[in-house]
């Protein structure tokens, strides 16, 4: 563990791999203690039970930790209610990026309110959680998301729990990437929620696993797996908003 992250000529891709093959021994509460250690400017992102999961872990790590959410407009009230509830349950401010107003309109006027049927999700995603997303990183140097290796067998097995997001990070800048329960199962997120006894979506107890914007997330039937009730309509390999491109 001796890269000098404040010199980026030695956060290589060689020095994160072999970062990422220390780290993955250690439990999610160590990594995130590394990361909040390392970077005084990271931040978690915040969406689902997962997430709830990282700010319990790690809220006692800092007295500066930083939260923030994408509000996409189309979420359920649910989750709307959700943020609210973990806001005041560890009295954090969390912040919410929404998606520019103009390029929204525009997108609205040109193709209504539900496109995505027609012609995918991705359009709409894009201006409603990937821009928004990519100006909140544009002002980081780490973030940490609650990424799991078995959220989603065909786009997230490989999910190290750390790497470089060349993908995400501004221009001549370094951005890295936390994923300290990649490998932890959902049974051990939610066995962990229930003893912590913290605030989760009302909407799990509707049959909701994986929640995303209001149209585009249903409940999946017993034995199917979370990403099912995502996007439904798609192929099983495009089960992915565009967060987490590598």
């Amino acid at each position: 563990m001796g890269i000098d992250f404040s010199k980026p000529k030695t956060v290589t891709p060689e020095a994160i791999a072999e970062l990422n093959a220390e780290l993955a021994e250690m439990s999610p509460r160590a990594i995130l203690k590394f990361a909040l250690s390392n970077f005084s400017n990271a931040a978690i992102s915040f969406s689902g039970a997962e997430d709830v999961a990282l700010i319990e872990l790690s809220h006692k790590l800092t007295d500066d930790l930083k939260v923030f959410s994408l509000d996409t407009g189309r979420l359920h009230p649910e989750t709307y209610r959700f943020i609210d509830q973990v806001r005041k349950h560890y009295g954090i401010d969390i912040e919410l990026m929404a998606p520019n107003q103009d390029k929204l309109e525009a997108f609205v006027k040109e193709k209504g309110l539900f496109s995505f049927y027609e012609d995918g999700h991705k359009e709409c995603c894009s201006i409603r959680k990937v821009r928004p997303l990519r100006r909140k990183l544009a002002t980081l140097d780490a973030w940490i998301t609650g990424q799991r290796k078995d959220q989603s067998p065909g786009t997230r097995s490989e999910v190290a729990v750390v790497e470089l997001d060349n993908a995400n990070a501004k221009e001549g800048g370094i951005l890295v990437k936390f994923n300290p329960l990649a490998n932890w199962s959902s049974k051990e997120v939610w066995d962990y929620l229930r003893m912590s006894e913290v605030p989760t979506n009302e909407l799990h107890q509707k049959g909701f696993i994986s929640i995303g914007c209001e149209p585009c997330t249903r409940p999946v039937l017993p034995n199917q797996h979370e990403r099912e009730g995502r996007w439904w309509w798609e192929e099983e390999t495009q089960k992915e908003c565009g967060l987490h491109i590598k």
